[in-house]
């Protein structure tokens, strides 16, 4: 009898766990970010373009290969295919660049995408009154001509010359049938189409998308739910419903997985440390998951806003630099398997360079660093912190609240600093906030979270000085540390116009050399992408760049 019992307690369990598995019906996904809007011409937050990527196409996308492919267009421009040329205008060279959007492309309401709604785009992101991350991919086209004939076809004249002109990836469309109505109504005052826009005010209106998906349900703060687009011009998606489920707390991310509160993390959910942990109980527990791990261009670092007059002082950036101990950090925390980082780009990065000749290296010594600040002005006081003029060394520092590997990395990185005589005082808040208003407005002395890229990616939009946000530009521009560098901004103009791949890779030292040496950010580690998906999903892909994997969405299939 008792046999019989275990027996049926056993065969129920395994019931269970099989009924439990995710089924085409419905995929329910986990974030740890909050998004701050749908809205893919303002939105900045990675939790944002994640979700975007399951509904909206582009121009062109970066494949999981890193290779660039069109999207909704027929045929990605090249001087080789011939749609592409140089051309003189006003004694000065340009590039010319002709476009034909697929016949069969249509927002989620059945109305056609055409090249209007990309001009329509443009004038938006270049409205000094609105705010943009990334100005830089719109303002560089001078213009666009649209066929007279055929509203699927237009030519891009760039201001200049530039070599990768056709990646295109973060040229977000709208839909100007919905969207230029609110725009015209709010265009002149600030921030006003930003907060009106159907994205805010009707986020599930069909026609805003032009995706695989599109958004049938958004609870702030709980989840976004999509359901396939009837008129996706491409391979129909599989999966019935997808949810995405925000729980910003990554320690309780696991026990919703084995819960089944949702059936998968995102590479926006566990920290390293947690994946590793995941995979060894996925192993000895036999769970029904897999944990995916994928070396990424994505860089965890510190933004030093240097409009603070403490980190004004290049001799006080070179300090806490010398101040860490990063080898200590990535061995203490991940196990050695997310490497300490030297500067912006990864190693996965073909321009990438570890060349002493170019990189300024900051090997940990808390007697150097004790001396460069004495140097500096800052003397130890009886309370073992430094004064100057009477004034401390002082310092806010934040990062994402929840997030458990960052507030450890944050309480390490405080405790190197106390023992030099720098008082470091932690205040965290939620993605939406840090994200949405304190990093965007630049209110903070030290902002620790990550940059993510794709290959041979021209810096702009972080290190140039046109991309420091301000209230004059709308907020628009991503170079939070406010870095002004006369010799960065030539060489990043510089790169725009080169079209020898050997004088690229020459150029992007350069870039390296002078980021190591003036320090705007200090470096930390390069991250890995993990995620945790059933056994069962298929044609899932982790990319390790900045177009994620919801890019290929629809191809998934739960077996």
């Amino acid at each position: 009898m008792r046999n019989l019992f275990i027996a049926l307690i056993v065969s129920f369990s395994l019931a269970l766990n099989a009924a439990s598995k995710p089924t085409n019906n419905e995929l329910k996904i986990g974030i740890s970010q909050e998004f701050e809007t749908l809205n893919p011409v303002i939105m900045t937050m990675v939790a944002s373009s994640y979700m975007h990527y399951a509904v909206g196409r582009r121009l062109v996308n970066m494949d999981p290969n890193n290779k660039w492919v069109p999207q909704i267009t027929k045929e990605i421009p090249s001087i080789e295919n011939g749609l592409a040329k140089i051309i003189t205008e006003g004694g000065k060279k340009k590039i010319q660049t002709q476009w034909e959007i697929l016949e069969n492309v249509k927002w989620g309401d059945g109305k056609p995408v055409t090249c209007e709604d990309i001009a329509f785009t443009r004038k938006v992101a270049l409205t000094p009154t609105i705010s943009v991350g990334e100005k830089e991919t719109y303002s560089q086209i001078e213009r666009i001509d649209i066929d007279a004939k055929n509203k699927n076809k237009c030519t891009f004249t760039y201001e200049k010359a530039k070599w990768d002109h056709y990646t295109l990836g973060t040229f977000y469309l709208l839909p100007k049938h919905l969207e230029e109505g609110v725009y015209e109504k709010y265009k002149n005052q600030k921030e006003g189409y930003e907060k009106n826009s159907n994205y805010v005010k009707n986020p599930t209106n069909p026609g805003l998308y032009n995706g695989p998906y599109v958004v049938s349900e958004v609870k702030l703060g709980d989840h976004v739910s999509m359901i396939p687009n009837k008129f996706f011009y491409g391979e129909s998606a599989k999966i019935k419903k997808i949810i995405f489920r925000i729980i910003p707390n990554t320690g309780t991310l696991e026990a919703n997985l084995r819960s089944g509160t949702i059936d998968m993390i995102s590479v926006l959910g566990l920290t390293f440390d947690q994946a590793l942990e995941l995979e060894k109980k996925v192993k000895s527990e036999n769970l029904d998951f897999i944990v995916k791990m994928e070396p990424s261009s994505v860089h965890e670092h510190i933004d030093l806003n240097l409009d603070n007059p403490i980190l004004k002082d290049v001799r006080v950036r070179k300090a806490m630099a010398t101040a860490i101990d990063k080898d200590q950090l990535v061995k203490s925390f991940f196990d050695n398997r997310q490497p300490a980082s030297m500067h912006f780009m990864t190693s996965n990065d073909p321009w990438f360079t570890n060349d002493p000749k170019f990189v300024t290296s900051y090997k940990f010594s808390k007697r150097t660093a004790a001396k460069m600040l004495e140097e500096a002005g800052w003397k130890e006081g009886k309370d073992g912190y430094r004064y100057k003029d009477g004034k401390k060394l002082s310092l806010v520092f934040m990062t994402t609240a929840g997030n458990k590997t960052r507030e450890a990395v944050q309480t390490y990185l405080q405790n190197q600093w106390k023992a030099v005589g720098i008082e470091v005082v932690p205040k965290n808040e939620p993605g939406r906030v840090f994200f949405g208003e304190t990093t965007k407005k630049r209110k903070f002395d030290m902002a620790m979270y990550a940059w993510v890229s794709s290959p041979e990616n021209t810096p702009r939009s972080t290190l140039h000085s046109s991309s420091i946000a301000s209230e004059k530009n709308g907020w628009s521009g991503q170079n939070y540390p406010g870095w002004k560098n006369a010799r960065m901004d030539k060489l990043i103009d510089d790169m725009d116009l080169e079209f020898n791949p050997k004088k690229r890779l020459e150029l992007a030292w350069e870039m390296q050399k002078l980021y190591t040496e003036d320090l705007p950010a200090l470096p930390l580690y390069y991250r890995a992408d993990n995620a945790v998906i059933p056994k069962n999903l298929k044609n899932y892909r982790l990319t390790g760049h900045q177009f994620s994997e919801t890019n290929e969405i629809e191809k998934w299939s739960l077996e």
